[in-house]
């Protein structure tokens, strides 16, 4: 090969546009069946409940009418709405704490060198794995009021039968449901004390520090951006409760959603009824989307002061420049 052939030879393979063409085409092959999924799958479904909101559409109907934001401030001036909101905050506050702290004391418990360790993790563990469908029966079984599990336990002590699926009592139902799959966080916060230093514990008990000011002072810094991860993810994901609520009405199939008693009428509860008990999608979506922002702003809200008591080992605003 010639000298100007080698040459050309070279520049066509180091032209910046061919490589690039070529790495971009195998970089959006490789994530189109993702990009596809979240076109379809999310992306579409939310622009098309918007679109739904500021519609009268009933579900059925072929024609979609346009009354611009009425759905949204019929929502706001709707006592329900706000009733289910208020049901849902505080299930919220009622499950939140009891599932980060008592994931985070236990946790505490099974990295300590005890007998069974291995085993007790386990049966920590296990309910979490067991499908929410069925946790939520089989509780919804061990609390009827007349072959329960529960009032057969309390009867040997003379107690009366109670009727836990109706009233305000089915509301202490669903906070058991809700805290049965407390192994989850359990297990997070397993390895993540487990990947404190311990380097750090052994500064800290050289300098005279008991086993709480090492826990305050080393441990707990050293978890906390674990910690805020879960508080944020379980936050929005009580927030979103639906299945066990809707589980624990007194009747089956579809008459259930209009029979969940109004202890358990959590806001994803009344908007599913809005929606295919009372077929009002419009009025439904618009429900979706101001809770949407709801959500949102909790996140922001729990993230701005969460993250003033987090302590990185790495500065996230500085982690890529340096170097």
């Amino acid at each position: 090969m010639s000298t100007q052939s080698l040459a050309k030879y070279v520049r066509s393979r180091n032209r910046p546009g061919a490589s690039g063409f070529r790495g971009s085409g195998a970089f959006y092959a490789f994530i189109s069946p993702w990009l596809i999924g979240t076109v379809l799958l999310t992306l579409f479904p939310l622009g098309y409940a918007l679109w739904i909101s500021f519609t009268n559409w009933d579900g059925i109907a072929p024609n979609q009418n346009w009354i611009g934001l009425k759905n949204y401030t019929d929502a706001l001036s709707d006592p329900r709405m706000w009733a289910s909101l208020q049901r849902t905050g505080l299930l919220a506050l009622a499950v939140v704490p009891v599932t980060i702290c008592g994931g985070l004391a236990l946790a505490l418990l099974l990295n300590e060198k005890v007998h069974w360790r291995s085993g007790l993790r386990m049966l920590v563990y296990l309910p979490a794995i067991v499908p929410p469908v069925a946790a939520t029966l089989t509780w919804k079984l061990l609390f009827d009021r007349d072959s329960g599990a529960i009032n057969g336990v309390t009867a040997i002590f003379g107690a009366d039968a109670v009727s836990w699926m109706s009233g305000n009592t089915v509301f202490v139902v669903l906070l058991v449901v809700m805290l049965w799959g407390i192994g989850a966080g359990v297990l997070i916060n397993l390895a993540a004390l487990q990947d404190v230093p311990a380097e750090l514990h052994e500064a800290a008990r050289l300098d005279g520090a008991n086993a709480f000011t090492a826990f305050w002072h080393v441990t707990l810094p050293s978890i906390s951006p674990v910690l805020l991860f879960q508080v944020i993810t379980t936050t929005i994901g009580v927030l979103q409760t639906f299945v066990p609520a809707l589980l624990l009405s007194p009747a089956n199939g579809p008459a259930a959603i209009t029979a969940v008693p109004e202890a358990n009428r959590v806001f994803m509860v009344d908007v599913y009824a809005q929606y295919f008990a009372y077929s009002k999608y419009g009025y439904a979506s618009a429900m979706l989307w101001l809770f949407f922002l709801v959500i949102l702003v909790v996140t922001i809200i729990t993230f701005k002061i969460g993250g003033r008591t987090v302590f990185y080992a790495v500065d996230p605003s500085k982690e890529g420049k340096e170097g």
